[in-house]
C-alpha cells in the first residue's frame, strides 16, 4: 500500500477498513491506530518507506478500541516496543478486563456494519489481541516528545472513551471515528454507541480552527476543513 502524505510530518496509510496514520516525531514516529489485526507487517513496511525501523516507533496512540483501530497494537508493540495511549474510558476495553459496549445501529448502519462483518470475514482477519495501555489519556492532556503541543481530547460517542488530537500549531485534527468523509463531505462516523453524545462531540471539533483534518475513514480533507465540518450535519446523518 502506498503512503499518502498529508502534511510535512503525516502520512496516511489507507487500508479497506481504518486507516492508519503516521507522524514523524523528532526522534522517531508516532503511529495513530494499527489497523484490524494482522495489518502490523504493513505498517512496518510502510514506516520503512519513510526510512524508519521498528525500534524508532515510540508511540501507538489508540483513539478508540474498536477492532479496526487497536487490531494490530499487540503485534506492534512486540515489534517496536513502543509505548501506547489511549483514552481512559476506552482502556479496559484495549485490555480486554472488560466487555466491549455494542453500538446502537441505525437501520442503514445495520446494513453497513453487516457488509464490514462479511468483508472481514472473507479476509480471514486473524483473532484480536488485546493489549497493555501504559498511558490513560484524559481531556485537556498533551503529548509529549512531539515536535509541537498535541492536545487530546474526549469525544464520547462512538466509544465511551474515543479520543482526538489537535495540533493547533499546524492546524491538523486527527478526529478518530468521530468524524468520516464522503465525495468530500465530513459525515458523522457510524456504529455509535451513543449517538447524541457523538453528534455533540462532532460538533465540538467543528467549532476548532483547523485546516487539515485526517480521518480514518474516508480522504483527509486538506484547506479549510474546519469550514467543511462546521457545514455539515451530523445529526441527520445514517438515519
Amino acid at each position: 500500500m502506498d503512503l499518502i502524505q498529508i502534511t510535512p510530518t503525516v502520512w496516511q496509510l489507507p487500508f479497506p477498513v481504518g486507516h492508519v496514520h503516521v507522524v514523524r516525531l523528532p526522534d522517531g514516529y508516532a503511529l495513530i491506530d494499527t489497523g484490524v489485526p494482522g495489518s502490523a507487517p504493513a505498517i512496518l513496511a510502510a514506516l520503512g518507506q519513510l526510512g524508519g525501523r521498528p525500534q524508532d516507533v515510540r508511540q501507538i496512540v489508540l483513539t478508540h478500541s474498536h477492532v479496526d483501530h487497536m487490531g494490530s497494537a499487540a503485534d506492534l508493540v512486540a515489534a517496536t516496543g513502543a509505548e501506547v495511549l489511549a483514552g481512559v474510558l476506552d482502556a479496559p476495553y484495549i485490555r480486554g478486563t472488560e466487555p466491549e459496549p455494542e453500538p446502537v445501529f441505525t437501520a442503514s448502519e445495520r446494513v453497513l456494519h453487516e457488509q464490514v462483518m462479511a468483508g472481514f470475514a472473507d479476509a480471514d482477519v486473524p483473532p484480536l489481541k488485546h493489549v497493555a495501555v501504559d498511558r490513560e489519556l484524559r481531556d485537556g492532556d498533551t503529548l509529549d516528545g512531539w515536535a509541537e503541543t498535541v492536545r487530546v481530547l474526549h469525544v464520547p460517542g462512538h466509544t465511551p472513551g474515543g479520543i482526538a488530537l489537535h495540533l493547533a500549531s499546524s492546524s491538523v485534527l486527527f478526529t478518530g471515528d468521530i468524524v468520516a468523509t464522503a465525495e468530500g463531505r465530513a459525515i458523522l462516523g457510524p456504529f455509535n454507541v451513543d449517538r447524541d453524545e457523538a453528534v455533540a462531540s462532532f460538533q465540538r471539533l467543528a467549532a476548532l480552527d483547523v485546516e487539515t483534518v485526517c480521518v480514518p475513514h474516508g480522504e483527509p480533507l486538506r484547506g479549510g476543513a474546519g469550514e467543511v465540518l462546521r457545514a455539515a450535519a451530523p445529526e441527520g446523518d445514517w438515519v
